[in-house]
């Protein structure tokens, strides 16, 4: 079941994302739905990322570079 989220957007951020939607053939709503998708998909890695670098240091297997 899907649910609607209201947001107000400026002007030029609105056209930014017809645009960018029109170009890849999809919905602005389609857009925006990945556009939100992949940001919560690299919040929750920088998380795990950040909980678990310090382990991985610890037993030498994780460097920076």
């Amino acid at each position: 079941m899907r649910t609607t989220l209201t947001i107000s957007l400026p002007p030029e951020t609105r056209a930014e994302i017809a645009r960018a939607a029109r170009r890849r053939k999809l919905s602005e709503s389609e857009f925006v739905r990945r556009a939100v998708q992949t940001q919560l998909w690299q919040d929750s890695f920088e998380e795990a990322r950040r909980k678990l670098a310090p382990r991985a240091r610890a037993q030498g297997i994780y460097t920076d570079e």
